[in-house]
């Protein structure tokens, strides 16, 4: 419905005298993020998961936020194959906080308990870090 008063409010302004086509001016394509609506829950899981990641490591590194980690990369923890491996992979990244660190990471293994890689998203239909359509073969 949205897409629909879009293109009208679109069709309406093209069609006027000071319409940008017609006086030379460019006109910008608005990014727009992809709303897909089947997989969309897995897809909002690992997003919350990410701010999650990202909103307690700038807490747990408080003041010293040069050493932060640069990525925890999900798909890599997820392919490891025990949490002990992960808790592990873990503490190494996490060896410069200054904060006690144990129950990020109790917290963080537990909430991958849910998670699907993200080539699993992928197959699917979903590309997350793609804000083009995604177009599929009928």
């Amino acid at each position: 419905m949205a897409a629909n008063k879009v293109v009208k409010r679109l069709i309406g302004k093209s069609s006027s005298p000071s319409s940008p086509r017609r006086s030379g001016q460019v006109i910008q394509k608005r990014q727009s993020r992809v709303t897909v609506k089947y997989d969309r829950k897995e897809l909002q899981k690992r997003l919350d998961v990410e701010k999650w990641i990202d909103d307690t490591l700038e807490v747990l590194y408080l003041g010293r936020e040069e050493d932060l980690p640069d990525d925890i990369n999900i798909d890599n923890l997820l392919d490891l194959e025990t949490d002990e491996e992960r808790r592990r992979h873990l503490l190494v990244l996490l060896a410069s906080c200054p904060s006690n660190t144990e129950g990020f990471v109790h917290d963080l293994l537990f909430k991958l308990k849910g998670l699907q890689k993200q080539t699993i998203l992928r197959k699917n239909g979903l590309d997350i870090h793609n804000e083009e359509p995604i177009h599929e073969d009928a």
